[in-house]
């Protein structure tokens, strides 16, 4: 299939590359299909009962690792559109980019990461173990085949890497944007802060709310961007978008009520993976990898409400005659 015209810097679907090759499909591009594949993965539909910030919040309207990867992939389409990149590219990337996310949010995936590397020597990152999921774990270990691209945007949207395509990089920060402006939204709602407490000088320049903010923040990625040999900022406008992320930081995401929950978090997958690697006959039939590769696996893998149900399994007497 024929792409729209595209800007000379944009990737291009017909030069992507498969570890294994594939005969071209009459009516997707090599990303489209890409896409699809992810969207119909067990692991992309679990990210609905995945958390974003808030653990187990009561009410229906809280973001969740689903609602926030499609709000990643609309926001990435709209940069992607204005500029004239591949916008196949960036939704495969978005829609990929956190399927290997462990439950309970950042604080499962640093219980993970703490433990395997002092006990085991080893690390625990969420875009590693995505493109994990992509590459080893989907189709029973067969793995989605998909193409180089797509799996340097999910690999890198996140830690010390750099993407490869400009529509990677895209990605990489509006997953930012996405994330800062949602959970905003979300700690209103909660009452953990107050639309007056948001910095007020980032809120003069970036608006004072969520569709005035990312309007600001995608506008001024394109008009930097333009002529750029990579995805910028202005000055001005990432200044103020890394204060008001380092406001949410300090307000939100390191204080109660959400620490509170993430030290519980904590407990639950810590206690999970240490009993697996105790008794790795608990483990799942039909996994390849050492015992510790597998338990990371299974416990990676799992949704909150999944972990919390084994916990209580082993961990909590259960009632009703012996």
């Amino acid at each position: 299939m024929r792409e729209p015209p595209l800007d000379p810097r944009a990737a291009r679907a017909e030069d992507a590359t498969r570890e294994v090759p594939e005969d071209p499909c009459p009516l997707r591009t090599a990303f489209q299909r890409d896409r699809d594949r992810i969207l119909h993965t067990k692991a992309f539909r679990r990210l609905r009962h995945k958390t974003q910030v808030f653990i187990s919040p009561e009410g229906d309207h809280y973001r969740t690792r689903l609602t926030h990867t499609l709000e990643v992939s609309a926001i990435g389409r709209t940069v992607a559109r204005a500029m004239g990149m591949n916008e196949d590219l960036v939704e495969a990337i978005a829609m990929g980019h956190d399927l290997g996310h462990a439950p309970f949010g950042h604080a499962g995936e640093h219980a993970l990461d703490d433990l395997l590397r002092e006990e085991h020597g080893r690390r625990f990152l969420h875009n590693e173990q995505s493109v994990r999921v992509v590459e080893v774990l989907e189709r029973d270990g067969r793995g989605l085949n998909l193409t180089r691209e797509v799996r340097d945007g999910i690999r890198n949207h996140t830690g010390t890497g750099h993407p490869t395509t400009l529509e990677g990089q895209i990605v990489r920060l509006v997953d930012r944007i996405a994330y800062v402006n949602h959970d905003i939204d979300d700690a209103v709602r909660a009452g953990i802060i107050a639309p007056s407490d948001l910095p007020a000088e980032e809120i003069t320049v970036l608006g004072a709310t969520t569709s005035e903010r990312i309007t600001t923040l995608v506008t001024d990625i394109v008009r930097t961007s333009a002529d750029a040999d990579e995805i910028l900022q202005s000055d001005e406008v990432g200044e103020a978008f890394r204060s008001l992320r380092a406001y949410m930081f300090a307000e939100v995401y390191l204080a109660s009520p959400a620490a509170d929950e993430a030290h519980r978090a904590r407990y639950v997958v810590q206690a999970l993976v240490r009993a697996y690697l105790a008794d790795p006959s608990l483990l799942p039939p039909g996994e390849d990898g050492d015992v510790p590769t597998r338990v990371t696996d299974f416990v990676a893998g799992m949704t909150d409400r999944y972990a919390v149900r084994m916990h209580a399994e082993m961990f909590v007497p259960h009632e009703g005659p012996l």
